[in-house]
């Protein structure tokens, strides 16, 4: 398998410093089984696309990678990629939740992110 294609920049995808920190806790935790997130993008009806992440083990040729210094990668397809593009990934803890939060997804395919009104629930 040949490296990656292409380098994101902070422009292509912005990951925080509180994201960078809680991603290399989380991939320390695997015991060496990941070394890299992978971000992706599915369907999410009306109320948009939904965003997440999950561990995995390596790049795949057509992905787009993030190499930090903290010995990880974030690395993202190329359909996740046209939906990200300017979007920033952070991780909040308020005391009470904990998550990864993905803003300015919109940014990259325009949109209010507000329901048509189909009757479905917000995600």
């Amino acid at each position: 398998m040949s490296e990656y294609n292409q380098i994101l920049t902070q422009e292509d995808l912005l990951v925080t410093n509180a994201a960078r920190d809680k991603i290399a806790a989380l991939i320390g935790d695997t015991d060496g089984e990941a070394s890299a997130v992978r971000i992706y993008v599915s369907g999410g009806g009306c109320s948009g696309m939904n965003y997440g992440m999950t561990f995995a083990e390596e790049a795949e040729e057509k992905d787009s990678v993030i190499s930090d210094d903290k010995g990880f990668k974030v690395v993202v397809d190329p359909f996740a990629l046209s939906f990200l593009g300017g979007a920033e990934v952070d991780y909040v803890d308020d005391g009470i939740n904990a998550t990864f939060v993905f803003n300015n997804v919109f940014q990259a395919v325009g949109g209010s992110g507000a329901c048509g009104g189909c009757g479905g629930g917000a995600f």
